[in-house]
């Protein structure tokens, strides 16, 4: 029994090593086989690259060939090309060569005749003056005498022919002259025909009842007083309806006052402090408003680049006049007038332009500075730069000074034409003005004198002094003073009134 099992345990054991064996042989030949398939396919793939390289081989070398060739038969076709250029530039060349040849040959000709024909000229000078002296010589006379005497002899003959012709051209040309002069006056004065309203020195300021004529008196007449001192105005309440009336001589003044009393009858507190401040308010508004007045004249004239300040002065002539006429307008008058006339002339329109509006801006601080409204203007001008030239042309307006240029008569011709049109000026008006401006200008003179208002149509003279430098007896004397001073410059009718007004504030703050 064990030898069966040993047996069959053997036979087990070389069962197993033959199937191993077995196993590993077959193996070995399927390996075999697919190492065979691997390389047949290797060398196919081989052969077939080796293929495709000869092939592509030949089409690059076709086509090198055919490169060449193109490259051979470019080459060939530029040679040709070359040899054809070559042979038009020696043509060429051979061309110039021949003119060049040919020029010179006729500048060698041209010289030879230049120096003939120099010959020939200073031949003919020498027969010339060889002629000349034989003929002084027979006529026993120079060549500068024979001329004077041939002059003398065909102006003898036709003098009294020039001067007729000379007279009858000078008074036709004078006729002419007039003539274009009173065509070009005219077509100015056609072109610009304003109205023109004459400026008064009253105000009239409606009221919604009578009632508030009282309030605006005050008590004893406080508030009317209080509004007459700070405005500088003469406030007339009348038997008129539902209007009080603001007398002065000063436009700025009477507007302020009006401004100031239409907020206090709007507002309906009419007391002294309210009444100090709505005149400080007002005084404000009216500086704005002649700032704006300027800019205005200044938009409507075409005249930029003023400096601010002057224009405020220009505004200022807004509430001016001259023999009743508003100055600023009869300014813009003047600076249509002017270019009008600057255009016809062919003078310079802008520094005309300029010179109108500006001529009469002394007349916006005359009543404030010594001298006269010309001589103020030109200092105002000078001291703002203006160009020296507006200066000439605006200075010569009232004859002062001599017509530099031809802008200069432009502007004066342009002032009368504006101030001589009917209607435009008054005379009595502008006199009764300027008495007014010389009662103020002489008060103001003395020292210590605040500020001075001429009120009453210039029958009276209200002095504020300051109280720190005017004592009560220094006061009376001043307005002793002042009445001999009007007494002997001032002309006038009747007698004028002159009250010094001393008055003394205290003004403490509790904390």
């Amino acid at each position: 029994m064990v030898d069966f099992s040993l047996s069959l345990l053997f036979f087990v054991l070389g069962a197993t090593i033959l199937g191993l064996v077995i196993g590993y042989i077959a193996r070995q030949n399927i390996a075999k086989r697919k190492i065979g398939t691997i390389e047949a396919k290797l060398e196919k793939m081989m052969a077939d690259a080796k293929e495709e390289a000869k092939k592509m081989l030949g089409e690059a070398r076709e086509k090198a060939e055919r490169v060449l060739d193109e490259a051979k038969r470019e080459e060939k076709e530029y040679k040709v090309q070359l040899s054809k250029s070559e042979e038009r530039l020696a043509r060429r060349e051979e061309s110039i060569d021949k003119r060049q040849a040919q020029t010179n040959k006729e500048a060698t000709l041209l010289q030879d005749k230049i120096k003939k024909i120099q010959e020939i000229k200073v031949e003919v000078e020498n027969l010339k003056t060889r002629t000349e002296k034989e003929l002084e010589n027979i006529a026993g006379l120079s060549r500068d005498d024979a001329k004077n005497m041939l002059l003398e002899k065909v102006e003898s003959q036709i003098k009294d022919d020039v001067l007729v012709r000379m007279h009858k051209m000078e008074k036709y040309g004078k006729e002419e002259l007039e003539k274009k002069a009173r065509e070009i006056m005219i077509l100015s004065m056609q072109r610009y025909s304003s109205s023109q309203a004459s400026e008064v020195s009253t105000t009239s300021v409606p009221l919604p009842n009578d009632e508030i004529k009282g309030k605006i008196i005050g008590k004893e007449g406080r508030n009317i007083r209080t509004l007459e001192r700070l405005t500088g105005v003469e406030i007339i309440v009348d038997d008129t309806p539902e209007a009080i009336t603001i007398s002065c001589f000063d436009p700025v003044r009477r507007q302020i006052a009006k401004v100031a009393l239409e907020k206090l009858i709007s507002d309906g507190r009419i007391q002294p402090a309210r009444i100090e401040e709505t005149v400080r308010d007002a005084e404000e508004a009216i500086k704005a408003k002649i700032q704006e007045a300027g800019e205005a004249a200044t938009y409507e004239a075409g005249i930029v680049g003023l400096d601010p300040k002057l224009i405020h002065i220009i505004g200022r002539l807004a509430f001016r006049t001259s023999y009743g006429q508003n100055v600023l307008l009869h300014s813009l008058e003047m600076v249509h007038i002017g270019a009008m006339l600057a255009e016809e002339l062919g003078a310079d329109v802008a520094l005309v332009k300029k010179a109108c509006l500006l001529h009469d801006v002394g007349k916006a601080v005359d009543h404030q500075i010594q001298g006269s409204h010309v001589e103020i203007g030109r200092r105002i001008l000078q001291k703002f730069g203006m160009d020296e030239k507006i200066v000439e042309a605006m200075q010569a307006h009232h004859e002062e000074y001599p017509y530099n240029s031809i802008e200069s008569r432009i502007v004066q011709t342009a002032d009368a034409l504006s101030a001589s049109r009917p209607g435009a000026r008054r005379g009595t008006l502008e006199h009764y003005l300027k008495r007014l401006e010389e009662l103020e200008k002489i008060a103001n003179s003395f020292e210590g004198v605040e500020k001075s208002y001429a009120i009453q149509a210039g029958r009276e003279i209200r002095v504020f002094v300051t109280p720190e430098k005017i004592d009560d007896l220094t006061g009376k004397k001043m307005a002793r003073d002042i009445a001999d001073r009007i007494e002997q410059e001032i002309k006038f009718p009747g007698e004028i009134k002159v009250t010094v007004i001393r008055e003394m504030r205290a003004i403490e703050y509790a904390k």
